[in-house]
């Protein structure tokens, strides 16, 4: 698995009726670095993410940020120098530093709206200023989509984003992301990362390397709960719904709404809850 997951000792304690056993053993752990995104060399954010798919990752946040909005919008990017010294003094090359360069009349992010903090693995939104900063208008229409979907499809996403989870089954510890075809339920891509807000722009990042933005017509299964933040991800790139495993927050349902995205949470064994595009999802014996 290379720099994505780390072998370090661990002591396991089973406590028993009379007894406690103990056993100290190598253990797979996720890896996490951070990762500078910078744009035309100036720094705009830093996120703790799991090594890997590093320009994906540049890409949908970009698109998440209203940077960029196709993917011609996006040019090169390039690996810098980190910190730390390699042989004879030398920089070292850490891959956690990536410079983005943006196409040929697109406008770079304005210095005083730089996200210039620190951004955790649980939160991409840490340190905005207030909601109306992060509800940033989508170049796409998600509320005009004519998708619609079975909700036995929907029941069926987990199973399968769980079958691509590698890392996770090495290690326990990290989100998933997955973009399925709405029309012939083929699987587009699938990302892992530490964040889930990072699984998510891997995702949207793979589409934005491939030139496919807007995402009409495809579904979006997450692993864990549905952050505003994911849905702001979503309906930047134009994905109609989002499908995941545990809950949504009370804001992420009232952005699903406001956008005109179908918000599926709880997507477990046989039953769904649909918060939000409820007329996306057929359901047998209904019209």
């Amino acid at each position: 698995m290379g720099r994505l997951t780390a072998r370090r000792p661990v002591l396991t304690v089973t406590l028993e009726a009379d007894a406690a056993r103990t056993r100290r053993r190598p253990d797979t752990l996720a890896a996490e670095e951070p990762l500078e995104i910078r744009v035309g060399g100036e720094p705009l954010a830093v996120t703790m993410r799991t090594p890997g798919h590093d320009v994906e990752l540049a890409a949908g946040f970009l698109v998440s940020e209203a940077v960029i909005a196709q993917g011609g919008q996006f040019r090169s990017a390039i690996h810098c120098g980190g910190p730390g010294t390699g042989a004879a003094g030398t920089t070292e090359n850490t891959y956690n530093v990536l410079d983005v360069a943006l196409a040929a009349g697109v406008a770079l992010p304005a210095a005083d709206a730089a996200r210039r903090f620190y951004t955790t693995s649980s939160c991409g939104v840490c340190g905005k200023a207030s909601i109306d900063a992060v509800e940033t208008v989508s170049a796409h229409d998600v509320a005009g989509d004519p998708l619609e979907v079975d909700a036995a499809f929907l029941l069926s996403l987990p199973d399968r984003l769980r079958d691509e989870q590698a890392v996770f089954t090495k290690t326990g510890g990290l989100h998933a992301a997955a973009l399925f075809d709405g029309a012939s339920g083929e699987l587009l891509v699938a990302r892992e990362d530490v964040g889930r807000h990072n699984a998510v722009d891997k995702v949207v990042g793979w589409a934005v390397l491939a030139d496919r933005l807007p995402l009409s017509g495809t579904v979006l299964q997450v692993s864990g709960r549905a952050s505003f933040e994911l849905v702001q991800k979503a309906a930047m790139a134009g994905i109609p719904v989002l499908s995941a495993v545990s809950a949504p927050s009370s804001l992420a349902v009232e952005l699903a709404e406001a956008r005109g995205l179908t918000l599926a949470g709880f997507v477990r064994g046989s039953s769904l809850n649909v918060y939000t595009g409820a007329q996306r999802v057929r359901v047998p014996g209904e019209d």
